[in-house]
């Protein structure tokens, strides 16, 4: 008995010093990419872009579904969901692979900005400390905005106000609820969501945004299929 709690013990340090080695290099990706250009002047060039769209120009009903596909707890969390970590690295170990990410809008603001979509530990931890970086220094809805001026849209549409203009031939604000909520749900994966690709899957993905808003309470079941009939 006295020789197995010995062997935990050593498994547990064990398993301590790995996690530890991984932090810290995880912590060093995270300052080299501020050293090779600081947060504040990687803002100012995603600002620079000439579709740059603001935060006032995204319907409302867009930015809830988001926030309800992406990150339903957006505006509670420091950049970091515990919970949904908790509930991705289960479905990891069950799966024995990376099978869910349990990021936040903020972490994948800080993987566009700064590092690449690479499923690495080290990586996803320099991702951690650039959330909360980004938490520290900029208010939520300016968070979202910068988010949605750096995902990806397909067709080579990289701002909201692109692919609005792209795929509906509209402006932001000219778009329907219907088109609002397809459009949310494109940059999941855009070679496979963008409605020029497989519009079949778009409005997959449209009905799966619009049920996440029903469940946060977003839309009422009487509102989405009012939409889902427009």
């Amino acid at each position: 008995m006295k020789i197995f709690k010995r062997v935990v013990i050593i498994l547990i340090l064990i398993a301590i010093s790995i996690g530890l080695l991984f932090v810290e290099k995880g912590y060093s990706m995270y300052k080299n990419a501020l050293k090779e250009m600081s947060l504040s002047q990687k803002v100012e060039s995603i600002k620079a872009k000439e579709d740059y769209t603001k935060f006032e120009e995204l319907p409302k009903i867009y930015t809830n579904a988001v926030i309800s596909v992406e990150d339903h707890r957006f505006y509670k969390h420091n950049g970091l969901d515990l919970i949904a970590i908790n509930r991705a690295m289960i479905n990891d170990i069950r799966a024995m692979k990376f099978v869910e990410g349990g990021s936040t809008i903020t972490q994948q603001l800080a993987k566009n900005m700064y590092f690449t979509s690479e499923k690495k530990i080290v990586r996803k931890i320099a991702e951690a400390f650039m959330a909360l970086k980004i938490e520290r220094s900029y208010k939520k809805d300016e968070i979202l905005e910068l988010y949605l001026n750096t995902s990806y849209f397909g067709d080579g549409y990289s701002t909201a106000k692109e692919a609005c203009r792209g795929y509906f031939n509209k402006e932001l604000n000219e778009m329907t609820d219907y088109e609002a909520i397809l459009l949310a749900g494109i940059p999941n994966a855009p070679s496979v969501y963008a409605p020029t690709k497989n519009p079949e899957l778009a409005k997959q993905r449209q009905r799966q945004v619009m049920r996440k808003m029903v469940k946060y309470k977003y839309l009422t079941e009487e509102e989405a299929n009012r939409i889902i009939n427009q």
